[in-house]
């Protein structure tokens, strides 16, 4: 087995692979204590030169972890592919990049591990990037850190029935009965309200930062410059919130005290993010487990077929 980590200046991921092809679920069930040690260690660990697909990914990662979660609350376009909660990644298009972030670090519950699956590699781009969350935190201008640790960011979406722009809220929460959705948004602490046209809006309050549940270490932790409307790019950004206005975008944020988040902040986030990434190019196998917590990912724009799955725990 050889055992190399990629960045060796912010010590992860570290890239595990057999000096032969080997079983993916074999090695999963025999090594689960190893790869558990290795992931508390470096906070992603990357498995390269294994065999299997879809079906050996789902069985693999139901090994690793406890429960399998499904994506309810999440916002981000993606299909289930398997009853295991096995997901697509992000289908944005192909031409954006997806800015560094911790997965639903919006919701008040959010899954711990992430497990991405190459299925299909990109002709070009189309890296995870990943990050340290604490590092992030580190370096963004003291200005931002305060204002954002200070005031928090409330989350807001407007969620269709069934036509409309982005995700409906039975694609959200993967279910067509209100009552469910109303529990469920209930136990989050959320604040929500059925529209007319059938539609669901929702505004939660979060903190930008997290304290990592190991580490003790504080970490950054939030989506709000994916969130606000400048997170589609200025140009359309400004074109959507011209035709709906703020309140009836999809995805929209403000501080917690109500007000506007400074289109300065928002760059210098996006800006540190990318800067503290550590990126590699997918090969067709790979599996990468990340602290979900503790490591921020992102997506790179591509040319060419890009298949990479998800599950959460």
């Amino acid at each position: 087995m050889r055992t190399t980590v990629l960045d060796p200046g912010r010590r992860f991921p570290v890239c595990l692979e057999p000096d032969d092809r080997q079983d993916l679920v074999g090695f999963v069930r025999e090594h689960r204590h190893l790869l558990r040690e290795r992931l508390a260690e470096h906070g992603a660990v990357l498995l390269r030169g294994f065999d299997g697909g879809l079906d050996a990914f789902a069985t693999a990662v139901s090994a690793l972890a406890d429960r399998l979660l499904p994506y309810v609350h999440g916002n981000s376009p993606r299909t289930k592919v398997s009853a295991a909660e096995v997901y697509t990644s992000t289908e944005y298009p192909a031409e954006f990049a997806i800015p560094l972030h911790n997965e639903l670090s919006y919701a008040a519950r959010w899954p711990s591990v992430l497990f991405f699956h190459c299925e299909t590699a990109p002709e070009r781009g189309g890296q995870t990037p990943i990050a340290d969350s604490r590092e992030i935190l580190r370096r963004l201008p003291t200005g931002v850190r305060r204002r954002f640790t200070e005031r928090g960011v409330i989350y807001r979406q407007r969620l269709h029935s069934g036509v409309g722009l982005g995700r409906s809220w039975q694609q959200t929460y993967e279910t067509g009965d209100r009552a469910l959705v109303e529990r469920h948004l209930r136990e989050l602490g959320a604040e929500f309200s059925w529209c007319p046209d059938g539609g669901l809006r929702t505004s939660q309050f979060r903190p930008a930062t997290a304290v990592h549940p190991v580490l003790g270490e504080e970490v950054w932790f939030n989506q709000a410059d994916q969130w606000h409307w400048t997170g589609a790019g200025p140009d359309m950004g400004e074109e959507l919130l011209e035709l709906f206005g703020e309140d009836d975008l999809p995805t929209s944020c403000r501080h917690g005290d109500g007000t506007p988040l400074a289109l300065e902040d928002l760059s210098d986030i996006r800006r540190v993010g990318w800067e503290c990434a550590v990126r590699f190019d997918w090969v067709p196998g790979d599996v990468l487990m990340i602290d979900n917590v503790r490591v921020a990912h992102g997506r790179e724009p591509y040319s060419g077929p890009r298949r990479i799955l998800l599950a959460m725990a």
